[in-house]
């Protein structure tokens, strides 16, 4: 199965750059490139590609606007969205993983995380860079504080639990499954009622839910 992503950066040499490293994938087709937020938009609107790959400082609407408008609450069909920016500020990623972004990179991770997080996206997984993972969420949490953090629906389960602070380590769906010596499809059942339960999006808001409420330590 081919990957179909859209690539946005007002760079030109970055956005071309990254669509070369990865088009030179077997399984990843760029379908198209955008110079600024409002085009990327419409771009994604019209081709619905499987993952977009969104700078976070463009013309016009930046990355985390963009973002909101494919994946933000009360988008019906949310598109995976992975953003990617030179600088390294506790800001950008908070706006960005409140928008729906499901992952956040920098630019000098390399072409190895950048493809890692591509499928990560397109499988429903996460990945934010190792690098500023832990400090970042945590700091999320102390954002937080001041308002109780919003409470389940109902209990999670013993296992939910156990898979909720799997998600919140980092951890894959394979990770997970051969780590609790479970199924991938139980894997995703479990985290498709972690999401119901919690009123959650995708996996990284799962993640914050988890730093909020101490169940995992910084």
């Amino acid at each position: 199965m081919t990957i179909r992503v859209l690539v946005a950066d007002d760079q030109d040499l970055i956005r071309t750059g990254l669509a070369m490293i990865l088009d030179a994938q077997p399984d990843i087709e760029v379908v198209g490139q955008a110079a600024d937020g409002h085009e990327a938009v419409a771009l994604a609107r019209r081709l619905r590609p499987d993952v977009c790959l969104f700078d976070i400082r463009m013309p016009g609407m930046d990355g985390i606007a963009a973002t909101r408008e494919l994946a933000g609450a009360g988008v019906d069909d949310p598109l995976a969205i992975v953003v990617i920016t030179t600088f390294d500020l506790d800001e950008y990623v908070h706006g960005a993983l409140k928008a729906g972004a499901r992952g956040f990179l920098l630019k000098d991770s390399g072409p190895a995380l950048l493809i890692q997080a591509i499928h990560a996206a397109a499988d429903g997984d996460a990945l934010i860079a190792p690098s500023i993972t832990a400090r970042l969420l945590a700091a999320f949490s102390d954002v937080q504080r001041g308002r109780p953090p919003a409470q389940p629906i109902e209990p999670l389960t013993g296992r939910e639990e156990q898979v909720l602070v799997t998600v919140a380590q980092g951890r894959t769906n394979a990770e997970i499954a051969a780590e609790l010596h479970v199924s991938l499809s139980t894997v995703k059942t479990h985290l498709a009622s972690i999401m119901t339960k919690l009123g959650a999006r995708n996996r990284v808001e799962i993640v914050m839910w988890a730093y909020e409420t101490g169940r995992v330590k910084r």
